[in-house]
């Protein structure tokens, strides 16, 4: 029988040793196996382990070893005749596998069927980078993007018909030397070696950063930003780190994603306020979280499931510090949940858990203020976690 256990924000770090023995048994595959884990959601094979039953505990993806994979990123989501969660991973030699829903041609395999386990997208070799948007997916090869998938808000960059999905990977016009690229809802987003970002796609929200909200189906610089060292995408909005350490973020802000003290869109780049010395950024759909250079922990944004984790349900319009919860390594979230890989090798996770995304063996979500649920026990290889990008289905490698 598997035990729930939860603990607060401040002993996540101790859940070592509080975690019970039945729930060290019932994970205790976890530490010994060497496989990439998905659990939540999967009615479109999203969770790669060769069904469409839900999983309510990390089961392993088909195939696939963490010591295999350099990036996993998770796409899609929704519900209900709109669901079409996918997943794109990247290997360490450089090939690219995915699995899930392919209504518009997002695993990129020539083909719009769906399939419940991961196969090699063929002609992809030499990929450095990878992210899965809502519908679409990027690759990284030798400084230039290619796109597949749906461009029916010409997120695929292309110049091309907008009505028909792209089944296999095509090059983004002009773009060169680009260092990272990130797929949001409709948009796509490019961070060039010289630490100016590009985007093109859907304008709604603002979410091009370039000043208005006019969609683009080339790529354009986003104006007046500079010295850019890494980029997070949610749903509409992005965040990027500078150089200095200061964050900035554009697209939509009505749940307060952007940081900036409003609840308004932004179609160019404003400052994530009281924020600084940050080491690294997240997004998740519609929030964000950056770890400062003390280690410590910063969100905000939609918190209306508790994503947050700082103890309310209130969304955020600028950051609040999570005392105590330290030693993140990964972090990612779908529209009401959030999950952290922690230094310590386990996974916990906090928000909604309807459809068992938190993966802790339940379908109960915490209650009680500051609470998170463990899926993965300290020990288990973990350094990574992905989601899908608006659903409920979450991943560890």
């Amino acid at each position: 029988m598997h035990h729930r256990k939860r603990v607060t924000l401040l002993a996540a770090l101790t859940a070592a040793t509080a975690l019970t023995a039945p729930l060290l048994t019932a994970h205790a595959a976890a530490g010994t196996d060497p496989w990439v884990r998905a659990w939540g959601e999967n009615a479109q094979g999203q969770l790669g382990n060769g069904s469409v039953l839900a999983q309510q505990t990390p089961a392993a993806v088909s195939g696939i070893t963490r010591d295999d994979v350099r990036e996993l990123s998770g796409g899609g989501g929704g519900a209900g005749t709109a669901a079409n969660g996918f997943a794109v991973a990247l290997l360490k030699d450089g090939t690219v596998k995915s699995w899930g829903s392919n209504a518009t041609g997002q695993l990129g395999n020539g083909t719009t069927i769906a399939q419940s386990f991961p196969a090699t997208v063929s002609g992809l070799s030499g990929v450095s980078e990878v992210s899965a948007g809502a519908n679409h997916a990027l690759a990284v090869k030798g400084g230039r993007v290619l796109a597949w998938g749906s461009n029916a808000s010409k997120q695929l960059g292309t110049g091309q018909d907008t009505t028909n999905p792209y089944k296999n990977p095509i090059p983004v016009q002009s773009l060169d030397k680009v260092k990272d690229v990130g797929a949001g809802c409709d948009f796509s987003v490019a961070l060039r070696q010289d630490g100016t970002v590009w985007t093109w796609g859907l304008g709604t929200n603002g979410r091009l950063g370039t000043g208005n909200n006019t969609t683009r189906e080339t790529p354009q610089m986003v104006p007046d930003l500079v010295d850019v060292e890494s980029i997070a995408l949610g749903c509409e909005h992005v965040v990027a780190l500078t150089a200095e350490g200061t964050v900035k973020s554009w697209g939509k802000g009505t749940e307060g994603q952007l940081g900036n003290d409003t609840l308004v869109d932004s179609n160019k780049p404003v400052d994530v306020a009281f924020i600084d010395s940050v080491a690294r950024i997240f997004a998740t759909s519609a929030s964000a979280f950056a770890v400062l250079d003390d280690g410590s922990l910063a969100g905000w944004g939609k918190n209306t499931d508790r994503q947050l984790g700082d103890g309310t349900n209130a969304n955020r319009t600028t950051p609040v510090v999570l005392d105590g919860l330290k030693g993140v390594q990964d972090i990612a979230g779908g529209a009401d949940f959030t999950l952290a890989a922690l230094d310590d090798g386990s996974v916990i996770g906090w928000g909604a858990n309807g459809a068992a995304q938190l993966g802790d063996g339940s379908t109960t979500a915490p209650t009680a203020p500051s609470v998170t649920t463990v899926a993965l026990p300290p020990g288990s290889g973990i350094t990574h976690v992905t989601t899908t990008k608006t659903g409920k289905s979450g991943f560890a490698y």
